[in-house]
Parts: C-alpha cells; sequence; structure tokens
C-alpha cells in the first residue's frame, strides 16, 4: 500500500480508533505506519512541524492569521503571515469555508420592540449588550435546537441550552441561567430577531421584571443580529462540517456542541480580541 495514501487515511481515523486497530485493519505493520510518519516528517522544516502542531491541535479550524498569532504565543516565533498560508497550502492544512446560511423562517409576532442595538456590535464592558438567537442542530438521531446569549464586550457565549424543541421554554431556560449568574441585569440591553419565542409574553415579561432592554431586528434582516448568527455558523462549519462524517447520537451533539463553546470561550483566539481568547480578554480588562 502506498505509504502516502496510510498517512491520510490514519489522519482521518485516528479520532474515533486506536492507531493500531487501523493498521491492523489496513494490513500494515504498526512499524511501518511510524517509519514512515517520522520519514515525512524528517522533509519538514522546524517552522513546518510547529505549524503541523498548531494546525492539528486546533483540528484544522483555524486560519493562516489565528495560526501566525499561535505561533508567536507558543513558540515565541514571529513569522510572515505569507509564509504561513504558503505553507498551509502547501499541505493542505487550511481551514474549511464556512457553509452559507440559511434563510430563517420568522414565527409569529406577539410584542414587538424597537432596534435598540442598531448594528452596533460594541461594547464598552461586560452586561452592557447581549445578543441571543436559536440555531438548528441537525447532525444527531433527532432534530435538535441550541439557543445561545452572548455578551458583546467580549463574544463570550455567557449561557446555552439545547432541546428537542424550540418553544418559549427553552429560550427562557437559557435566560434564566443567565439571570443565575447576573444578580445585577438593570439596563443591559438584550437583542435577538423577531422569531415567536422572543416575541412572546413569557420572554418579554422576564427580560422586563429584571430590568433588561429588549431589542429586535428589523423582520427578516439577518444583518441586525449578524454577531451571535456568525457564532453559529463557526460552531457549525468547525465542529460539525469540518470534521469527517460520521453518525452521532443525540448525546454525541450535545457533548460536541458543550467541547466547543468551553473551546471558543477559554481557547480560541479572536483578532478583535486582540488574539486573546474571549475569558482571557475579560480577565485582562478586569
Amino acid at each position: 500500500m502506498v505509504p502516502e495514501i496510510v498517512l491520510e487515511l490514519v489522519k482521518e481515523l485516528k479520532e474515533k480508533y486506536p492507531v493500531t486497530l487501523i493498521c491492523e485493519c489496513l494490513g500494515i505493520p504498526r512499524s511501518s505506519y511510524y517509519r514512515w510518519v517520522k520519514k515525512g516528517n524528517k522533509n519538514m522544516t522546524e517552522l513546518e512541524l510547529k505549524i503541523k502542531e498548531v494546525c492539528t491541535k486546533h483540528k484544522y479550524r483555524i486560519g493562516h492569521r489565528t495560526v501566525k498569532a499561535w505561533l508567536l504565543r507558543e513558540y515565541k516565533i514571529k513569522v510572515n503571515r505569507k509564509t504561513v498560508q504558503r505553507i498551509m497550502q502547501k499541505y493542505n492544512w487550511q481551514c474549511r469555508v464556512k457553509p452559507k446560511r440559511k434563510i430563517k423562517i420568522l414565527g409569529e409576532s406577539k410584542i414587538i420592540v424597537p432596534n435598540h442595538l442598531k448594528q452596533d456590535f460594541k461594547a464598552s464592558k461586560p452586561n452592557e449588550k447581549w445578543v441571543t438567537d436559536i440555531t438548528y442542530l441537525p447532525f444527531g438521531q433527532s432534530m435538535m435546537y441550541l439557543s445561545c446569549i452572548m455578551d458583546l464586550y467580549n463574544n463570550e457565549i455567557i449561557a446555552f441550552r439545547i432541546g428537542l424543541s424550540q418553544e418559549v421554554s427553552l429560550v427562557l431556560d437559557t435566560l434564566k441561567d443567565e439571570l443565575d449568574n447576573q444578580p445585577e441585569t438593570k439596563g443591559v440591553i438584550l437583542h435577538s430577531d423577531q422569531g415567536s419565542q422572543y416575541t412572546s409574553y413569557a420572554f418579554q415579561n422576564l427580560a422586563k421584571e429584571n430590568g433588561i432592554i429588549t431589542s429586535m431586528s428589523r423582520k427578516g434582516n439577518c444583518f441586525d443580529n449578524a454577531v451571535i448568527e456568525s457564532f453559529h455558523s463557526t460552531l457549525k462549519s468547525e465542529e460539525f462540517y469540518s470534521q469527517p462524517q460520521e453518525h452521532l447520537t443525540n448525546p454525541i451533539v450535545v457533548e460536541k456542541v458543550r467541547n466547543f463553546i468551553y473551546y471558543y470561550n477559554q481557547i480560541r483566539l479572536q483578532a478583535k480580541l486582540n488574539y486573546l481568547s474571549p475569558r482571557e480578554f475579560r480577565e485582562q480588562a478586569a
């Protein structure tokens, strides 16, 4: 069997199966596999090996600019981003392009409030502006739904819930979770679209009782809530679409979403946060 093909197959399967088992199925000695790996790595420069380490660690989710930031942060290696880009293209280590977002069908309206956010996604302090949205999770045994609240100060996901339906209770429980963590919410702007969950009396009353100012996107305008929609797109692209296709149970989907949100909040670097993670940015500014 051609070594290059074996290396590519093992690379795709080793997240799910032990290398020994894969080698047995392919009918090759494990020692041969490691010899080919070693030989392949010998042909790489030190910089290429470091870039490979970064890309592998982050499951090929990140682009060349973020890889450049990790090289400086982890290894004190300062390199031109075009050099990083060229190496990633050479070995096909680029992150996958996000799929286009599907148009959302708006629910029945009950209480419509003005757009107080007006696409101003910058916040000067924590708990000044929150955005929220629901997205589909069509990856398990049945359709599931993810409800998130993001703080625009550092783009951190401060509350989320996963459910089997997108009824009002899903967004109510999400908001209640964050209210338990934030004793003082008076004056916080909470922006959403005009989905029926957010226009419901139950949701609007819960927000009002806690001093929260609700805000809504204009009808059919996805750009008014672009930041949280972008996060949902990133989650699907990096955690599901960019990974090898496999049959997932609902509990595995839930675990993958939880792990990604932890990765996003604690580890994933963002250019707008000076290449810090959301949690690092919040702690540094405290």
